[in-house]
């Protein structure tokens, strides 16, 4: 019987699906393990077989844990909303759920036939409106809280609006807006309820606000920081400028440090951490006041040296600043205006990562200094962003090297406040520890000291006090797209109200097209059916507006990280019993939170940090009783592509030739003949050449292009000339792209070798966290290692297995295989797991082992990563039920002790041969057996030896 794998693969995904062999519940007696992947958006061009590498690790570990005896939820679904569906839909047409669900098809049969035990009863899709209602929902609660500090958690707002009716604002100690006017409690009871809700808004916790935004003209939305790569979308390369809009946002700085504080709570690599840690950015400092010559006005910073506060000699303002266009002189207005548009064309990324390039403007105004009361100039500059702290720096040229630069290039004034240090780009060194000088009442002062004196004086003058500031900023939450979740929001007098869960969810309304409109406004402002009736709870017709029972609708979307924010509670929560709330009490309190999370680590700020933000936020609402999310994460590598390419001649551009003739043209000067066969065809003895990228399809295995179907591929490509009738094209490793066109087909892959040497070998290509190339002939030594393993159990009769009684060195096997599997599986080292049982297997074909008692505990150790075969050998071998609910085997060391030792015989230091001697052997027996030997009588043929060396359980030596 041969391995027929394509047969055998089939047969029990079928059984799996018809048994549901994967179906988590939520009552069970065992100990609850929670295995989950970061959800995949289902693009058109479906998986390439570096998508599943993540899903793979996750499945032997969620398998592994089964088999040990816990009660594993292993859930998938996709993330099905998003800006790709939605450019697709403006392309052709189609309506973006019409493309998602034929998206979301291919994905599930490329999942399922790679023999993933996911429990797909517990599936979701964030374009779900069953799923969206609840995204809806909780976007409600964050409009309904606000954050107490004394407290240090969110509270509904109804006890925000108890205290102004009470007391006023006055002692309310909150994460609120800048802007915020003391009032009373009788103050409050007379405003107005649109002034009430003006004021509210300032302290919810989600909220609209006026915000700079990273806007797409093209796209026609707004981008988040990690869209953008090098200063265009990472959609479609689209320019991207800095732009202010009314946005909702929301209040995750008020998180800062329990986002930072429950880092040292999870299970996360330190540098994964790390990057959480810095995007928060904590920093301690003082807010420091700075009055404006002739304004009222007062620009503040935040600096984590006030003791530097002598050594001030010009602010900058980021070009954004609010100030900026009111302080500005006429003489400066022009350049002033002329360098702001110039620097919207630039994302924050690029002028965060820009740190050569000096420019600047001079606003004509001043400062003044709040000591010396000197005039300070004010420029502005796009090293300084908005966005991060105040959007204002007090520029100490001597004390950091980017004012310095800038100070240099402007000649602005450089006053060295540091005693004995030379102010010079070559002295320029960290000056913590030096003296402060030429700062009046700071003099002599170590850094620690001055700062704090400068915090008492600058608080004693009303200008400054002591403050930590974060970078973590507001996140923006609306976006100008169709294909995402409507907010449950209507406007009465332009002002937010929240629509009732009970008439959740709000679905997205039909449009003709999903552009925005010619008004500029978002695609939802096409629908004709988009507004809210108060009297009926119904959306109805725009046409029937008249702003007293009938408002308009929020026409912005939510962005793709909505719905990702909190999936993983959704599927705590059975299909059955999902009608009433996003996830029950008993299965909120059964599940908790993931145990392990497996994901990409382009994830490790945006995705993570919203939700455990809103896992946080849910907490302290009662609505979950966890505060993380994720307990343990690990960042999957990436696989790469081994790209083709072939040179194209510049000077004929329908001439290619080979790698082998570029380089052997490139050694022209002893290689006459490459020199002429180019010349021959190009006309020049000078040609240049530029690289071509090919479909790897086209390639065989000896990296020899098929030029049929490369001339048949691209219209370009038609009438292509090649030089030579074999074309070797050069080799190149790089991310596995479409671009690029070194994407593999995993269908392909499963279809010649099968799942599970598809999994064995992406396990196989090197440690889970680490980037590894793909090369589709390495695949056949695992798919010949499944092959070999068949042998072992099956042979041309059937099956070889009996009731023969192991022998030791069977036993020695298979435990030394059980401990190193599970010791490998527990530490995520999946690669070496593989190596251990192609070992493992040879050794026992050569013990020509057919101990059941061997072979079938070695199939429930395999079985996690190649799970079909170890099915249908399990089924073979008399079990009706999975493998899944097998025992993992139980390591026995007593197996592994050595009961005797092969010595190395030496003389004088050459081993001459070997002799198997009882472990447990004494010294002088060791010596008085060795010298009895004959090979040793032989070998000293006479002589008495000098000395014997015996060292037990290594070796013995003869000297003499």
């Amino acid at each position: 019987m041969t391995y027929d794998f394509n047969t055998i693969e089939k047969k029990w995904q079928d059984y799996w699906s018809k048994n549901q062999t994967f179906k988590a519940s939520n009552t069970s007696d065992k100990p609850k393990y929670y295995v989950l992947d970061m959800f995949p958006y289902p693009s058109g061009a479906g998986l390439h077989v570096g998508h599943p590498l993540g899903y793979i690790a996750s499945d032997i570990y969620a398998r592994y844990k089964r088999h040990k005896g816990f009660n594993v939820l292993h859930p998938q679904g996709y993330d099905s909303f998003g800006l790709p569906a939605e450019q697709y839909a403006i392309q052709t047409g189609q309506h973006p759920a019409v493309t998602t669900e034929a998206n979301i098809k291919t994905y599930r049969r490329q999942l399922d036939q790679i023999g993933f035990s996911f429990d797909w009863s517990r599936e979701v899709r964030t374009s779900n409106p069953e799923y969206y209602k609840w995204t809806q929902w909780i976007f409600i609660q964050l409009f309904e809280s606000w954050y107490n500090n004394d407290s240090n958690k969110a509270e509904h707002i109804d006890t925000l609006v108890e205290k102004f009716a009470s007391e006023g604002n006055a002692t309310v100690n909150a994460a609120c807006d800048d802007d915020i006017e003391s009032f009373s409690a009788e103050d409050w009871n007379n405003y107005s309820s649109e002034q009430q809700q003006e004021i509210l808004l300032k302290y919810r916790l989600t909220y609209l606000a006026e915000t700079e935004v990273n806007w797409c003209p093209a796209l026609g939305t707004v981008l988040a920081n990690d869209e953008i790569v090098n200063g265009v979308s990472e959609r479609g390369g689209h320019p991207v400028v800095r732009k202010k809009m009314t946005q909702w946002s929301m209040r995750i700085s008020a998180y800062a440090e329990r986002l930072l504080q429950g880092l040292d709570t999870v299970d996360w690599t330190d540098a994964l951490k790390d990057i959480q840690k810095n995007w928060i950015g904590k920093s301690v400092g003082a807010s420091v006041s700075f009055n404006v010559n002739g304004h009222d006005d007062i620009i503040d910073v935040f600096t984590t040296r006030p003791d530097t506060i002598f050594g001030v000699s010009f602010m900058t303002l980021a070009p954004e600043h609010e100030l900026v266009s009111q302080i500005t002189t006429a003489e400066q207005k022009e350049a002033v205006e002329a360098y702001i548009e110039k620097t919207a064309k630039r994302s924050e990324r690029d002028r965060m990562a820009d740190v050569k390039t000096i420019s600047g403007v001079f606003t004509g105004a001043y400062a003044e200094h709040p000591f010396s009361k000197e005039p300070i100039p004010i420029w502005i500059g796009d090293y300084v962003l908005a966005s991060y702290g105040t959007g204002a720096v007090m520029a100490v040229p001597c004390g950091d090297q980017r004012d310095y630069d800038f100070a240099k290039h402007f000649d602005i004034a450089i006053p060295n406040i540091f005693e004995g240090v030379d102010i010079s780009e070559e002295a320029y060194a960290s000056k913590d520890n030096v003296k402060i000088a030429n700062s009046d009442f700071l003099n002599g002062l170590a850094y620690k000291k001055a700062s704090k004196l400068a915090i008492y004086q600058l608080e004693q003058l009303g200008q400054g006090e002591g403050k930590t500031n974060y970078r973590l900023r507001d996140a923006v939450f609306s976006r100008q797209r169709y294909w995402g979740e409507p907010f449950p929001v209507y406007y009465v007098n332009g002002m937010p109200q929240m629509i009732d869960k009970a008439h959740l969810p709000i679905v997205l309304p039909e449009v003709e097209k999903y552009l925005p409109t010619e008004e500029g406004e978002p695609p939802l402002g096409r629908a004709d059916v988009w507004a809210w009736d108060t009297e009926s709870n119904t959306v109805v017709s725009n046409d029937k507006i008249n702003h007293t029972t009938i408002h308009p609708l929020e026409l912005n979307t939510m962005p793709g990280w909505a719905g990702s924010s909190w999936y993983f509670f959704r599927y705590m929560e059975d299909a059955a019993n999902r009608d009433g709330v996003f996830a029950s009490e008993d299965a909120l309190k059964y599940w908790e939170n993931v145990d392990l999370y497996i994901g990409g680590s382009e994830h490790a700020t945006g995705h993570l940090l919203y939700s455990r933000f809103w896992v946080k936020l849910l907490k302290d609402r009662g609505f979950v009783n966890v505060e993380e999310p994720f307990k343990k994460l690990i960042n999957q590598g990436m696989i790469l592509g081994t790209s083709a390419f072939v040179y194209r001649v510049n000077e004929r551009r329908d001439v290619f030739i080979s790698k082998d003739l570029f380089d052997a043209f490139l050694n022209s000067q002893t290689n006459e003949e490459a020199s002429k066969r180019i010349l021959a065809v190009t006309g020049t003895e000078t040609p240049t050449f530029s690289k071509v990228h090919v479909d790897v399809n086209f390639v065989n295995a000896s990296d020899e292009l098929d030029i049929s179907k490369f001339r048949n591929w691209r219209a370009e490509f038609k009438h292509a000339k090649f030089i030579e009738d074999k074309i070797i094209v050069l080799r190149e490793v790089e991310k596995m792209s479409k671009s690029k066109y070194n994407v593999v087909n995993p269908d392909n892959i499963v279809a010649d070798y099968g799942a599970d040497s598809l999994r064995l070998y992406e396990m196989f290509l090197g440690p889970l966290e680490q980037y590894k190339p793909w090369n589709t002939a390495g695949i056949t030594g695992v798919h010949n290692f499944l092959k070999k393993m068949w042998k072992l159990y099956v042979g041309e009769n059937g099956l070889k297995v009996n009731d023969a009684e192991p022998t030791k060195d069977n036993l020695k096997t298979l435990h030394k295989t059980i401990k190193k599997v599970q010791e490998d599986i527990e530490n995520f080292s999946f690669n070496t797991s593989v190596s251990t049982f192609m070992i493992a297997v040879n050794e026992l074909t050569a013990q020509k082992c057919t101990s059941k008692e061997i072979l079938e505990p070695l199939l429930v150790l395999i079985s996690p990563y190649a799970p079909h075969i170890a099915e249908e050998l399990w089924s073979q071998l008399g079990h009706n039920e999975s493998i899944s609910t097998a025992v993992f085997p139980t390591f026995d060391a007593s197996h592994l002790v050595e009961s005797s030792k092969k010595y190395p015989i030496s003389f004088n230091g050459k081993m001459r041969f070997t002799l198997e001697l009882p472990m447990d052997m004494p010294k002088d027996e060791i010596e008085k057996t060795v010298m009895a030997h004959e090979k040793t009588i032989a070998q000293l043929d006479g002589r008495t030896p000098k000395k014997v060396i015996v060292v037990p359980g290594k070796i013995v030596n003869i000297v003499g």
